[in-house]
């Protein structure tokens, strides 16, 4: 960016923030609404626009909330270490122990033997296995199993691409966190919004048998099917399709993997601490099937939801600082030296997208931007459908997906009184829209790991992402009005 425009950008951040918070009124009860807002704005602005390191923008709500009155410092910087932050530490510290022993080479290189050499079926192959594992696990977690793999995909590949190498790192990296997202859609457990709908659900209409594991995937699977095709297309047409040209052998990468040898002590380990970690996250928690019920491991402790996801990684991450390294003599799998790679501007585009979300809920602008929904009152339920869809999509851009479903979620059970529909109609489309967040680094924690990577243009993702909330949207709110309507 020329050095004038990225001042012009700079000096246009904090001029429309203090615009709102002077002059415009979102809520005349509550002028925090409009503060709030400012401060989303000025953050939208360098994001957008990059005028300044996405590391230093993550610093806005830190500085600007206890100025404003809208929460103390201490507060606001307790969002920067929430459990998911230490979740991404736990699993960038089990990829570096896959990169350093070379695993990540072996499995890019059987992935790649298995899908060809066409840059578009290696993203297909990427985004399939990625989406099948996603819908039993969070799409951190899934993130972060696949992240290594996929990263060496892209390198694997970028000697053989004659022009446009950086498109086709894109479209794997991009791959990878859209399709993680997209696979939590399709079942209960795939995502925490949709575990957190299914107990609100229950406690809200405990008479009702409208809902459970079958009901919910017989929805959950069309429509993340369908969206991962299309996401798939968009993709390939986006960064692939006349673009990209992989120049190699058919039978290369299966001589590259052969090359290899055999598994050494040190892989065995890693690759088995790796397997331990993702059946630890698929068995952690209950799962309710209807007629039958599987109870997760975390029940043998006192408090089964202390143990979340970023425990499993963590003592994954622990093994691998204790299992004795045969090549290293004196020397476990990893070292804290390996560990110094850690992207903390990384770690601060996570605090500050939780940080944003919880000035988003103490000011009260979710609930503002919820509430604008009543207008909704008394037109075509396929446009109530919309709206909701539209509404959530917003929020959880800014706002973590399980936040912007724990602010929806009242308010869709309070339109369904006034409205006399099925809870299922407003409640389900709310859900899955939270899912929906493909336009900024900080809308989820999938696009937060892929984008550290900086092989991905914030202007690449914001036009694939704005196409691909449209889609959803508009997916959503079919799909369910036939379902449900």
């Amino acid at each position: 960016m020329a050095s004038t425009k990225k001042y012009f950008f700079q000096v246009l951040g904090p001029v429309l923030a203090l615009f709102f918070w002077l002059f415009v009124e979102l809520d005349s009860s509550n002028h925090k609404v409009s503060l709030m807002a400012g401060v989303a704005i000025w953050m939208c602005v360098w994001w957008f626009t990059e005028a300044v390191s996405l590391a230093v923008t993550a610093l806005i709500p830190v500085l600007i909330l206890p100025v404003l009155g809208i929460a103390d410092c201490k507060t606001v910087s307790q969002q920067y270490t929430d459990s998911i932050v230490f979740l991404f530490i736990g699993g960038f510290m089990l990829a570096f122990a896959i990169e350093k022993w070379q695993l990540h080479k072996r499995i890019a290189l059987k992935i790649l033997s298995v899908v060809g050499t066409n840059p578009s079926t290696i993203l297909f192959g990427v985004m399939v296995s990625t989406y099948l594992i996603s819908n039993w696990i969070s799409n951190t977690a899934t993130t972060m199993m696949l992240f290594g793999a996929v990263f060496a995909l892209v390198h694997e590949t970028k000697e053989f691409i004659e022009k446009n190498s950086g498109k086709f790192s894109a479209a794997l990296l991009l791959g990878l966190a859209f399709s993680a997202t997209i696979g939590g859609m399709a079942t209960p457990v795939g995502t925490p919004p949709n575990m957190y709908f299914f107990k609100a659900f229950k406690e809200a209409y405990p008479q009702s048998t409208d809902l459970n594991f079958v009901k919910w995937s017989a929805i959950g699977y069309p429509i993340s099917l369908t969206f991962l095709l299309l996401t798939f297309f968009v993709l390939n047409y986006y960064f692939l399709k006349g673009k990209v040209q992989l120049k190699i052998q058919k039978d290369f990468f299966n001589e590259l993997y052969k090359k290899l040898g055999k598994f050494s002590w040190e892989e065995k380990w890693v690759l088995g601490i790796f397997i331990a970690c993702i059946l630890m996250w698929l068995t952690r928690s209950d799962i309710d099937f209807g007629n039958y019920k599987f109870v997760g491991w975390n029940h043998v402790f006192k408090v089964p939801k202390f143990v979340d996801d970023a425990f499993v990684a963590l003592f994954a991450a622990m093994v691998l600082f204790l299992v004795p390294s045969k090549v290293n003599k004196g020397q476990a799998l990893l070292v804290w030296d390996d560990a110094k790679k850690l992207r903390y501007d990384i770690i601060l585009m996570f605090g500050s997208g939780f940080a944003l979300a919880y000035g988003f809920e103490v000011t009260g602008l979710s609930n503002w931007l919820a509430a604008s929904l009543t207008v909704l009152k008394g037109v075509s339920p396929i446009l109530i459908i919309l709206g909701i869809c539209v509404i959530v999509t917003i929020i959880s851009e800014f706002a973590s997906n399980i936040a912007s479903i724990q602010l929806a979620i009242p308010v869709m059970i309070a339109l369904q009184k006034d409205l006399n529909v099925t809870p299922l109609l407003l409640m389900m489309p709310a859900t899955f829209a939270a899912s929906l967040g493909f336009m900024l680094p900080v809308a989820t924690a999938a696009n937060t790991i892929v984008f550290g990577t900086k092989e991905i243009h914030i202007k690449d993702m914001l036009r694939v992402g704005i196409v691909l909330d449209v889609i959803g949207i508009l997916l959503i709110t079919f799909m369910c009005y036939i379902y449900l309507g």
